[in-house]
């Protein structure tokens, strides 16, 4: 009855916030004599903030069209290369990029955002690389008789798109995603996969969260796993293609991203309306553009979630080396030509400090000359993948990282 009774609210919260953006345009309409006192501007700016803010969302597209390099803008193509039922792999390649500029697989989080969520870092690494991206399926969307998700299947996928790119690319994962690439990535190098990565980049991933715990840590680990299945698991109703599916709904998951910084949230819709009073509707445009992108959320898989907070955040298998795919045991010391970037932010209050950096010490046979570590000062977790310090600090690091690795990985999957 959860979905159901969410449902009814959405649909009522839609007829409100179409019924509020018509009073907010009226309101300001030049023509009308209240919209020039104190009363219509504030009224009308409350009506458009709250229009936002309950507005329906679908998901939102990427809309890299052009990308600048050096001061000149360059088209970029966007196309999807590969269809499977609970994702595609996206392709987004810059006209005027080198013939042998690298290609990278950036893994996208499977935790309640779309892939869109790394438009940024897309946009910043098309400018060297040629880029592909993990694009999930909502997972309300995806009907039963394709069968379950879970962590392991997540691995298959990873391996599956590195295998349809090709031997020579380089992967960065953000966030969740760098449990299963850094899985796939020993799996690959025990079978001597020719499309095992050149470069892993793992960007504030909670690889043993024993390390700087954080209040997501302690929320995923103070309950047993049967409140987590009881308490945060529905099943999509019959409207949508995936009806029946048991999935972790992306509306309870995006009031948990809420309720942890609620008083910010506020801030920001208060700030919102105080530019939108002030007729500063470009400084509005920005906080709407972000909540845009921040209020999109798809459900995911019970199976998957479940298996990620057993595996991940409560029994710690992956630090303990007790990680398995398929029933087999993963061994990270097979890994031993895949140069690992550990990238971590100072204020990041999702994936502690040394969550991620505890990746480089489990790869016991990779030379040091292969592995690095960047803790960068004065970020959080977004800002890691994100905005100014990511475009103009971090992303030259994974550029260049890549560049120093490269040519000899190319020459060991030979």
């Amino acid at each position: 009855m959860l979905y159901q009774f969410y449902e009814l609210q959405r649909a009522f919260l839609s007829s409100a916030s179409a019924a509020a953006s018509v009073a907010a345009q009226m309101l300001g309409n030049p023509r009308n004599p209240w919209g020039y006192n104190g009363f219509g501007p504030s009224a009308a700016s409350a009506l458009e903030v709250f229009s936002h803010a309950a507005r329906s969302r679908g998901k939102p597209e990427f809309g890299l069209d052009t990308v600048e390099v050096d001061g000149k803008d360059y088209p970029v193509v966007e196309s999807d290369v590969l269809h499977k039922p609970f994702g595609n792999l996206k392709q987004f390649r810059r006209e005027g990029l080198a013939k042998d500029a690298p290609k990278l697989l950036i893994v996208a989080p499977m935790s309640g955002h779309y892939a869109t969520l790394l438009r940024g870092t897309v946009e910043r690494m098309i400018e060297s690389a040629e880029v592909y991206i993990t694009d999930w399926t909502d997972a309300k969307l995806v009907p039963l008789s394709e069968g379950r998700f879970d962590l392991d299947d997540y691995i298959d996928y990873v391996i599956e798109f590195l295998e349809h790119i090709g031997p020579g690319t380089h992967v960065m994962a953000v966030c969740q995603p760098s449990v299963p690439a850094f899985a796939a990535t020993a799996i690959m190098a025990k079978d001597g996969n020719p499309a095992r990565p050149a470069t892993l980049t793992m960007m504030g991933g909670p690889i043993d969260t024993r390390e700087g715990v954080t209040e997501v840590n302690e929320m995923a680990t103070k309950r047993p796993l049967a409140w987590f299945r009881q308490n945060l698991i529905a099943t999509v109703p019959a409207q949508y293609a995936g009806a029946g599916r048991k999935v972790y709904p992306g509306f309870l998951q995006l009031a948990g991203f809420m309720s942890m910084n609620l008083g910010n949230h506020i801030m920001s819709h208060y700030g919102m309306f105080k530019h939108l009073v002030a007729g500063d509707g470009e400084s509005a445009d920005a906080t709407k553009d972000f909540y845009d992108e921040y209020l999109s959320v798809c459900d995911m898989t019970a199976e998957f979630y479940i298996s990620t907070v057993d595996a991940v955040f409560q029994e710690h298998l992956l630090p303990r080396g007790l990680l398995t795919h398929r029933g087999e045991r993963i061994d990270f010391d097979a890994v031993t030509d895949t140069a690992i970037l550990c990238i971590e932010g100072e204020r990041d209050d999702i994936s502690g400090i040394g969550q991620t950096k505890a990746a480089l010490d489990m790869v016991n046979n990779l030379p040091e000359a292969k592995r690095k570590y960047h803790m960068h000062p004065g970020v959080g977790h977004y800002g890691i993948f994100n905005g100014s310090k990511w475009r103009g600090q971090i992303a030259p690091i994974v550029e260049e990282w890549i560049a120093a690795n490269r040519r000899k990985s190319l020459k060991a999957v030979a």
